[in-house]
Parts: structure tokens; C-alpha cells; sequence
């Protein structure tokens, strides 16, 4: 190409755009439809309040017989889970809770995959009380039960697949009645938890269990 004048750079241009135009009209196209299918999606989660690509980490706390629900860190799925297949089976089982049933339903393997991904987030958000433990310095230490949930109920105001963590013990021990709500719509959440400590009395290999020192 050196020593070629702009005329001849305009000719072997236009020669290139003739020979390939299929190749150039097909790709503006293919991007031109990415980015009207990823905003029409953007706008169908927002209209719906649908967020089925993103994980919430909440710590859901008993406390004076009131509810109440932080969130402990939120992220996409592919900051999280990192492989395009875990997140396609993670998504497809939130696809298929119930109102009735909002735990996901996975394949042990990948249940225990996908729980210890979240697993390891949430360590490293509060790794400085297990370093202050080894070193010996003052820490209180408790045992969580961590559970992946996708809440289908109309009270919700978000829905988004949810890793829920609760203190063990407080599982254990769920009040049966409605304890007192920081929110209305946090009766979901409560029934949500009645689910969750139902179903880890039957079956504790579906969750994750994890202890955080601080």
C-alpha cells in the first residue's frame, strides 16, 4: 500500500466494498439487530421488573420478631457464575419456580456448583473476620445456610434469581407465624423462608452451609 496516492486508496476501497458488500451489508446488519434485540429486552425486563440475568445476595435477618432483608452484594450473572452453561442452567430452572415452590430445582452437581459460586463472592466480600479469627483476634463466628431462589410472586417488587442467607439457627427455628414486616411485601420473603426451612429439613444437601466470622 505505500507510495499509493488518495485516489488510488478511494479505488482499492471502492474494489473491496464491490467484491465483499454481501459480507459488509450482512455484519452492519447482525449488529444493528444485536443491539435492537438487547434493547428490547432492556425494555421488556424494566416494563415487567424482570431481571432474570442478575444475583442478589441478601442476608435475611429475625430479629425482635421482625424481618428484615439486606443485601450483602449484587452482580450480573456472568460477573458471578463466569460460564455461559452454568448460567444458562441457573437461569432455566428460575424460569421454572412457582409461586408455590420458589427454590431452584437443579442437578445436584451443578446445585452445589452454582451455590459455591456464590459461595465464594460472598466469602471474599467478608473475608477479613476469618483472617482476624486465625490471627486470634476477637471475632464472633456463625453458621449460615445459603439457598437459590427465583420469587414468582406478584408482591415482589423486583424479581430476580436471589441468594438467600439466613442464620442457621434462625432456619431452624422459623417463627410459624408472620413476624412483623419492614415492607408489606415482605410477606413473600417470609414464605419464601418457610419453604426454604421445610425444605432443609428434608433435604440439607440442596443448600450450602457457610460460616462467617467477624
Amino acid at each position: 500500500m505505500l507510495g499509493m496516492t488518495i485516489d488510488d486508496l478511494l479505488v482499492h476501497g471502492r474494489n473491496l466494498v464491490e467484491r465483499h458488500w454481501s459480507q459488509i451489508a450482512l455484519t452492519l446488519l447482525g449488529l444493528w439487530f444485536g443491539a435492537w434485540w438487547a434493547r428490547r429486552r432492556a425494555a421488556r425486563q424494566w416494563q415487567r421488573k424482570e431481571f432474570i440475568d442478575r444475583l442478589n445476595v441478601s442476608l435475611n435477618i429475625i430479629a425482635d420478631g421482625k424481618l428484615q432483608i439486606r443485601t450483602i452484594l449484587e452482580g450480573s450473572h456472568e460477573e458471578i457464575f463466569l460460564n455461559r452453561i452454568a448460567i444458562d442452567k441457573i437461569q432455566h430452572a428460575a424460569r421454572r419456580t412457582t409461586e408455590a415452590n420458589p427454590l431452584l430445582t437443579l442437578d445436584q452437581d451443578d446445585n452445589w456448583f452454582l451455590l459455591n459460586a456464590v459461595l465464594n463472592e460472598v466469602s471474599e466480600k467478608l473475608a477479613e473476620g476469618h483472617v482476624r479469627r486465625d490471627m486470634g483476634l476477637p471475632t464472633h463466628t456463625q453458621r449460615y445456610v445459603l439457598a437459590l431462589t427465583y420469587e414468582c410472586a406478584g408482591a415482589m417488587r423486583t424479581r430476580k434469581v436471589r441468594a438467600m442467607m439466613i442464620k442457621q439457627s434462625t432456619l431452624l427455628n422459623l417463627p410459624q407465624e408472620m413476624p412483623l414486616l419492614e415492607h408489606e411485601r415482605h410477606q413473600t420473603r417470609f414464605q419464601t423462608l418457610q419453604v426454604i426451612a421445610a425444605e432443609y429439613a428434608r433435604q440439607p444437601g440442596r443448600f450450602l452451609e457457610l460460616e462467617v466470622s467477624l
